[in-house]
């Protein structure tokens, strides 16, 4: 048996597989703020299963996100090389938008009273200059501790060649102030760049104290239940870690939770012969959109989280303010607006009857028709659409519109801005949506896939089993990974071969001996090497993927040309200007067993046995209403076909094709659509 379970904003999702059989089952519970691990365990008896019987538990969180969003991590301390003790403070100087003249600096998680300098320094090759002094930072120590500090980040200059140094200090401070939790940067990532680095640093030790008390609570209340199981988390990357190692780096879980998503969405596409693939997940408080590219997620290894930099790998997730409790309201300018804050999971949207105050997009997709009053998540929340109309009249009075209007409005709002979201990570990028699938899952994601990808041009819409629940089935699929890395700058031309398969050999060794320590034999571990290149004199790097066998000096002409198509892709342009490495990557994986998914059994009656009514729908291209019929996905068989206009139910979604949309209900339970690009946006 296996469970995972993904912490929303709004809801905590739970799927559990029995791997023998294939059978899945699905749960929803609200997400807990104060205490999102009852939420868990809320969920786990939800699903109906013991404890004992569960061989994996995957979980997906957002809690080190949250705590940095809401600026309520740890109160974190930075000790650096003298001389550069204003590295985190000055950046890189720039601003996110030139011409925003409004632009302030984010606020930094940690203050210049709390930054700190020992006498050190090595040079760019990692040599010794000045001795550590080993006086000085014991006196440092006893200032911490004077301070009450809880969490120290050590990022000493060019540690990530020679580590001596930062090894000194945390032993300095083991035996000053025992009870603070320590990062040294060298250990989240090897590579230069010393204001990323420290930022990196910074940001785990500022979520670390909350990330360990609540996988130390989570993980003891799981064994008081008599759970014996794996426990593991999704990394930003993509994989999964220990919750060992969890605690130990959490800046690798800051995007676990929307993780899941994008695993499940590389298992579709293998799983339904669509390599190319575009997801919109539709969450209760936001949206995040990512590409699988030939079967592959694209992942970063450079990211901003609060306008805050991480060189972790993260998978390349757009997220914006437009999920299903987003709230409608008008700007200064008398305009109608959407998100990006959310009503999220208390109060909720008005129809929720929790006291919600405001219009969100769930109570816009009520008045339209979308969703069903007496059936809103299989009838496990009772919703009054008199509440919805009530807030959005609000809303219509001062747009001079009809309450239909103002609801398509905020729909239309939401589309537009999903839209732009998903030209960003994929026209902007160079790829045309024609090529790709939109892959439409979370609560509210098949309310608006197909208009979506009607106003874009992408032609198919894929519907997953359990769309409301999908991140966290995705999360079922994972592999346990590390990612190691190495900065090695040097010219392509003259690189010596030997050298590169010595350091991609180390590299393996260090994430093989990781897996090891989670109990992962040599034949269940694979590694993916990548190389970071640029011309030289440019800043930016593209990545590229080498062959995992040693290389010989054929090897490099051919990472040459690969390296010219990436560039090509990603800027328009090749140039003959010599080629720089400037980091070696290696991703180690620990292979565990992939679930067997069930197929769905062939029908004959086309769809006609799930019919089970019909709703009135408002179009604003017509000012009136018109009837979609009503299916129940859970007796839809494979094979089945749909032509819109049509709404298909589920306990956790509801998915709308309108006309001359056409539906075909795929082996595995997914819904294809084909879309009627010749149709203008229909609401």
């Amino acid at each position: 048996m296996r469970i995972s379970v993904d912490v929303g904003g709004t809801f905590t999702d739970v799927v559990t597989l029995d791997s023998d059989s294939g059978r899945l089952s699905l749960e929803k519970v609200e997400t807990i703020p104060q205490n999102p691990a009852s939420g868990v365990l809320k969920g786990f008896r939800k699903a109906d299963v013991r404890f004992e019987e569960i061989d994996y538990f995957v979980h997906g969180t957002t809690l080190g996100l949250n705590a940095l969003l809401t600026r309520t991590g740890a109160n974190v301390a930075i000790i650096t090389t003298k001389g550069f003790r204003d590295v985190y403070e000055l950046g890189r100087t720039d601003r996110e938008s030139m011409y925003d003249f409004k632009y302030r600096k984010p606020e930094l998680l940690v203050p210049r009273r709390l930054r700190f300098e020992v006498v050190e320094r090595l040079d760019y090759q990692g040599n010794i200059l000045t001795p550590f002094d080993h006086d000085g930072a014991r006196e440092l120590a006893k200032e911490l501790k004077k301070e009450n500090v809880k969490s120290v980040v050590v990022c000493f200059l060019h540690s990530y060649l020679n580590p001596t140094h930062e090894l000194e200090m945390e032993k300095v401070l083991q035996e000053e102030y025992p009870s603070v939790s320590v990062t040294l940067s060298h250990q989240l990532t090897r590579e230069y760049r010393e204001y990323e680095r420290t930022s990196t640093a910074v940001i785990d030790a500022y979520i670390k104290p909350i990330m360990q008390s609540y996988l130390e609570r989570l993980d003891g209340e799981l064994n008081e239940e008599g759970y014996r199981g794996q426990f593991l988390l999704t990394r930003s990357g993509g994989g999964a870690m220990t919750v060992k190692a969890a605690k130990e780096e959490p800046v690798h879980s800051v995007m676990s939770g929307p993780a899941g998503g994008a695993i499940g969405a590389a298992y579709m596409a293998e799983l339904t012969g669509n390599p190319n693939l575009i997801t919109l997940d539709m969450g209760g408080t936001s949206l995040d959109t990512t590409m699988v590219v030939d079967g592959k997620i694209t992942v970063e290894n450079e990211a901003m989280v609060e306008s805050l930099p991480i060189s972790t790998p993260m998978i390349d997730i757009r997220t914006i303010g437009s999920g299903g409790g987003s709230i409608a309201w008008i700007d200064d300018g008398g305009a109608l607006q959407v998100g990006p804050k959310s009503a999220g999971a208390d109060p909720g949207p008005a129809c929720y009857g929790k006291g919600g105050e405001n219009a969100t997009f769930t109570d816009a997709a009520l008045t339209l028709g979308y969703l069903d009053e007496e059936n809103f998540l299989g009838g496990a929340i009772t919703i009054d659409s008199s509440l919805s109309h009530e807030m959005i009249q609000k809303l219509s009075k001062q747009l001079s519109l009809t309450v239909e209007q103002t609801a398509a409005g905020i729909v239309r709002i939401s589309e537009a801005k999903i839209t732009g979201a998903i030209r960003e990570i994929s026209v902007e990028r160079g790829f045309h949506p024609k090529d790709f699938a939109l892959l439409g899952f979370g609560g509210g994601g098949g309310l608006v896939s197909c208009n979506v990808a009607r106003e874009i041009g992408i032609p198919t819409v894929i519907i997953p089993p359990g769309p409301g629940n999908f991140s966290a089935w995705g999360m079922m699929m994972v592999d346990v990974v590390y990612d190691v890395a190495q900065t090695y700058v040097t010219g392509l031309e003259r690189v010596d071969v030997n050298e590169l398969n010595t350091l991609y050999g180390s590299l393996e060794q260090n994430g093989g001996e990781s897996l090891r320590d989670d109990g992962f034999e040599k034949e269940d571990c694979k590694f993916i090497r990548w190389a970071e290149l640029r011309y030289a004199g440019q800043e930016h790097t593209v990545k590229i993927e080498v062959p995992s066998e040693e290389l010989k000096q054929s090897n490099i002409s051919e990472i040459a040309r690969a390296f010219g198509n990436a560039h090509e892709l990603q800027y328009g342009h090749q140039t003959t200007d010599p080629i720089e490495i400037v980091t070696l990557r290696v991703r180690a994986i620990g292979l565990l067993e992939k679930p067997k998914i069930a197929k769905l059994e062939i029908g004959t009656a086309g769809g006609a046995v799930a019919r089970k009514g019909s709703r009135s729908v408002y179009q604003s291209t017509t000012d009136n209403y018109v009837e979609y019929v009503v299916y129940e996905r859970f007796k839809l068989f494979a094979g089945d076909k749909i032509e819109g206009p049509a709404i298909i139910e589920e306990p956790s979604h509801t998915t709308v094709i309108h006309e001359g949309d056409r539906l075909a209900v795929g082996e595995y339970g997914e819904l294809t659509i084909t879309i009627d690009n010749n149709r203008g946006g229909i609401i």
